[in-house]
């Protein structure tokens, strides 16, 4: 089996490594059981989640795992609890290094089942330039997967060599939200209870993501550049209407992106995964985006996961993702 031959291939799936525990120094990563199972980044702290003994962790069980979910292909990812998208910037370097070296090397036996994403420095725009050509090219992995908080927006002009970088070589980025405050400013106060800053956070984020791409001319400056957003998009489906509209009417649009279509035309452009939780909320978002650019994930072995056999729900999305992780090339 692989890429080119495989029935259903999962594009979302993080990965937790044994090796990268420490490479951030103090800032961590940190594993430790007190209790319940504790996983340390910075000042924040997640509990309750197994990473050890676990398919996050253990390829033999993450195999064995995705033959019971009927997955025949996935690529790991970044967790991203530890993108350390706020430290100092050579430190981030050393923790990606050292991420994308272990995770390269994971997943080179198993070329027949697992891909990866790489990890990258954002807070140095060179850097992660830097590191995704040597991930891509001299690694293999697949393209950077990055949070949505990084110390400036997505439409920034000095993220143009980022993008253009992304086109020169050929490859897609994958956008999946940081839960705000682990390594970088805090976010809303009420986000901290309830697991909202995941629940809701994530979705907010990754609806802003969408909307500064479009808004901030992203997608128009590089025409060949594709970028896949976790989680449907966020409240995309949903805030279709409003987005659509502001786009027209609002004064800080362009006059290109004023155009009847303009707006739909661009968001036909990205790509997204379709992880959303429920029939309803996909049936809402494949009405307003290029269906044909939507892609299977799972968050697997996360609390979100979907339970039981999932192949007949992920073959309609199979060549979709060979078109988006280039499988023609590999």
């Amino acid at each position: 089996m692989s890429i080119h031959t495989a029935g259903t291939i999962d594009v979302h799936a993080h990965a937790v490594l044994e090796v990268t525990m420490g490479a951030a120094g103090h800032y961590g990563p940190e594993l430790g059981y007190e209790e319940k199972p504790r996983f340390r980044v910075g000042g924040y702290e997640l509990h309750g989640v197994r990473y050890r003994g676990s398919p996050f962790m253990e390829i033999d069980l993450r195999l064995a795992a995705m033959a019971a979910a009927g997955i025949d292909y996935q690529v790991l990812s970044p967790n991203p609890l530890s993108y350390f998208h706020f430290i100092e910037a050579d430190a981030a370097l050393r923790y990606c290094r050292i991420h994308n070296d272990a995770l390269a090397a994971q997943v080179a036996p198993h070329g027949d089942r697992l891909a990866a994403f790489a990890a990258v420095p954002m807070q140095d725009i060179d850097l992660a330039i830097a590191e995704t050509r040597r991930a891509v090219t001299e690694l293999g992995m697949l393209g950077p997967y990055i949070g949505t908080d990084f110390g400036r927006p997505l439409d920034d002009p000095s993220m143009d060599r980022f993008y253009a970088a992304l086109v020169d070589l050929d490859v897609p980025l994958f956008i999946h939200p940081a839960p705000a405050g682990i390594d970088g400013p805090a976010g809303d106060a009420n986000l901290r209870g309830y697991d909202l800053d995941i629940i809701v956070g994530f979705s907010g984020q990754e609806t802003i993501a969408v909307c500064r791409l479009i808004y901030g001319g992203v997608l128009e400056r590089h025409p060949g550049l594709d970028v896949c957003i976790s989680h449907g998009g966020g409240f995309t489906g949903f805030a279709f209407g409003r987005m659509a509209m502001a786009a027209r009417k609002r004064p800080w649009a362009s006059e290109a992106l004023r155009r009847d279509g303009a707006f739909e035309a661009l968001l036909n452009r990205l790509w997204f995964d379709v992880h959303v939780h429920s029939d309803e909320s996909l049936a809402l978002l494949k009405r307003h985006v290029n269906t044909d650019h939507l892609v299977f994930g799972t968050n697997f072995a996360g609390w979100d996961q979907q339970a039981g056999n999932v192949r007949d729900e992920a073959v309609p999305y199979t060549d979709n993702a060979r078109r988006l992780l280039r499988a023609g090339q590999r």
